[in-house]
C-alpha cells in the first residue's frame, strides 16, 4: 500500500515538472498539442516569403524587445540581416509557423532569436523548435548561445532556464542569458 502511494506521488511530481528541451538534429515531424504535424527542418532561401507572412501576422503586443518589425518592407529589412547564421523553421502544411535562428555577434558566439506565430503558440512548437534548433546549431560547431529576456517575462525564463540556459547577468530591464553546446 505505501509503495504504491509512494509510486502515485512520484508519478503525479513528474507530470507536474516540466520537461528538459534536450538537442535534436532536424529534419524531424512532431506532432503539436492541438493535433497538428509539425514539420522542423533546416531553413532555405524558399522561406523567405512564408517567413515575411509569419512575422507580418504579429500583433504589436506580441513584438519582443522592437522585433520583428511591424512593416512588410522593414520586416524584409531586418531578415536580410537575422538570416545570417543558422536557421531552422517549423512549418505546417508548408506554412512557416516558426522560427529559431543563431546570429553570430562580433565575439564568435551566436544570439538567439525564436519566434512562434501567435495562432500556434502555447502547443509545444516552441520546444521542439528550439530542440532542434540547438541540435543543428551544435552540429554546425556553434558552441556559445545566448539571449536576451525581458525581467518581467518570468516564463520565457523558466523555458529558456529548460533548455539548458542560465542567467548570466542583468542589464536594465532585460536579463542576458546563455549556454554551451
Amino acid at each position: 500500500m505505501v509503495t504504491r502511494l509512494l509510486n502515485s506521488i512520484r508519478t503525479l511530481t513528474a507530470s507536474l515538472r516540466p520537461r528538459r528541451i534536450r538537442p535534436i538534429v532536424p529534419p524531424v515531424t512532431v506532432t503539436d498539442a492541438n493535433d497538428r504535424e509539425v514539420q522542423i527542418r533546416q531553413y532555405s532561401e524558399s522561406d523567405r516569403n512564408s517567413l515575411v507572412t509569419m512575422y507580418d501576422d504579429f500583433d504589436p503586443t506580441q513584438r519582443a524587445q522592437g522585433v520583428p518589425p511591424r512593416s512588410v518592407e522593414a520586416i524584409r529589412e531586418w531578415l536580410s540581416d537575422a538570416l545570417d547564421g543558422i536557421h531552422v523553421v517549423a512549418a505546417v502544411n508548408n506554412k512557416i509557423v516558426g522560427h529559431i535562428g543563431f546570429v553570430p555577434d562580433e565575439t564568435g558566439r551566436h544570439e538567439l532569436m525564436i519566434f512562434v506565430h501567435p495562432d500556434y503558440q502555447q502547443a509545444g512548437i516552441g520546444s521542439d523548435l528550439i530542440a532542434a534548433g540547438l541540435g543543428h546549431a551544435e552540429q554546425a560547431g556553434v558552441t556559445y548561445v545566448w539571449l536576451s529576456v525581458e525581467k518581467r517575462k518570468r516564463y520565457q525564463q523558466q523555458f529558456y532556464n529548460r533548455a539548458g540556459f542560465s542567467l548570466v547577468n542583468s542589464s536594465g530591464m532585460t536579463y542576458r542569458m546563455s549556454r554551451l553546446l
